[in-house]
């Protein structure tokens, strides 16, 4: 696999780039009433029956092609900015949200709950073992389920403090290890055998570990391709059986270090009614540490949608591990219809939250599958294992 300088304007830097003025649209009014009159022609529709022809967008079609091209071929990553949320209701935004993302791509679900729209929402003192997007707090970079081409959020409430969206371009890291770590660089083209999470493997189509490591890069035909979460890394460690080598441990790492550094990531502070759509093969995103309300119904509040854009490109077949087929199989079989409306999630997780404190229920640590894990953690995960 040939390991060659990305040239394009995928390789981008943090620390010189201003997104407010290369990777961000801010919204018309022209486009805004055309936004609101395709809202009232979709009316209380649910989620999967919000598409192009649903939510017509005609005067904004060339608009969004070229913010799907800028995605593909440029800097991969666009804020659209400025559309007044406070004339919306959450449920409304999230119409809006996905009536947008219709015309970017195909939404798939993102969990064996077969949800289209997801709520990252601290919710660790309602629920028991939820995932990292559920848990509150930072998040280390990471890239999202192979299955998805654009990975992207809305913002409905914002943190008391903090909750930057941190995101950085893995083709600028890959030349920066091409250049002084080619050596870790060739271990991540190997890749790593991934492993899925306990709940989607129970309900997935295939076996819960690859059979085979999985690249954290790839190119083709120009373009590099990029995979890597260190909950499917650690929990092949720990429920697979696999052992991680030192070179691959100080791999994983230096790509950690890099995305951490100044020089390379990019904070985008969100407002509320922001929508961030990323190239979810070639940035790397993460999110800084924040202070949130006590009240679930209060707290920071974002929309994600995952995105298949069947025009683009096919993603490697040997860079994928969560498949289309097993997010058709989440949505057709444990779906609920309207499940993922914000005011019905909401109240759910109010209810839930009272329940807890009226019980007064300590709930156990949330799994953070989105937590970054040091080399010397996988060295003990190891010891563990080898240990019995």
């Amino acid at each position: 696999m040939p390991m060659e300088r990305i040239t394009s304007r995928a390789a981008w830097k943090g620390s010189e780039v201003d997104y407010r003025t290369e990777m961000m649209h801010r919204f018309t009014d022209a486009e805004v009433a055309e936004i609101d009159s395709a809202l009232q022609a979709c009316g209380e529709r649910d989620i999967p029956e919000i598409t192009p022809a649903t939510f017509p967008l005609p005067g904004m079609a060339a608009k969004m092609a070229a913010l799907r091209d800028e995605l593909l071929d440029g800097r991969g990553v666009v804020l659209m900015r400025g559309f007044p949320r406070e004339r919306y209701s959450a449920d409304e935004m999230a119409r809006v949200y996905v009536g947008l993302g219709a015309h970017l791509g195909q939404p798939v679900a993102q969990s064996w709950q077969g949800q289209l729209l997801g709520s990252v929402i601290d919710i660790s003192d309602v629920m028991e073992r939820v995932r990292g997007y559920n848990a509150g707090g930072g998040q280390h970079f990471h890239i999202d389920g192979s299955a998805c081409d654009i990975v992207s959020l809305m913002c409905l409430r914002r943190a008391l403090s903090g909750g930057a969206s941190r995101i950085v371009s893995v083709s600028a890291i890959h030349n920066r290890m091409l250049d002084t770590r080619p050596d870790l660089l060739e271990v991540l083209y190997r890749g790593y055998y991934f492993r899925n999470h306990e709940m989607d493997a129970e309900h997935s189509l295939f076996p819960a570990q690859s059979a085979e490591r999985i690249p954290v890069f790839t190119q083709r035909d120009g373009r590099l391709t990029c995979v890597i979460d260190s909950g499917s890394l650690r929990y092949a460690v720990q429920q697979g059986g696999i052992t991680m080598s030192d070179p691959e441990m100080e791999a994983y790492d230096e790509l950690q270090r890099l995305a951490r550094s100044e020089e390379f990531f990019l904070d985008m502070n969100f407002e509320e009614g922001d929508i961030q759509f990323l190239n979810n093969r070639v940035i790397m995103h993460a999110r800084t540490n924040y202070e949130d309300h006590p009240d679930v119904a209060r707290r920071r509040h974002l929309l994600r949608l995952w995105l298949r854009v069947d025009d683009w490109p096919a993603r490697p077949a040997h860079q994928v591990f969560l498949n289309d087929m097993d997010c058709r199989h989440w949505q057709e079989t444990n779906r609920r219809p309207f499940m993922e409306l914000p005011s019905r999630y909401l109240a759910e997780m109010a209810a839930m939250q009272e329940r807890r404190r009226r019980e007064k229920t300590v709930l156990p640590p949330a799994v953070t599958a989105g937590r970054s894990p040091s080399a010397r953690g996988w060295h003990e995960e190891r010891d563990r294992a080898a240990a019995g």
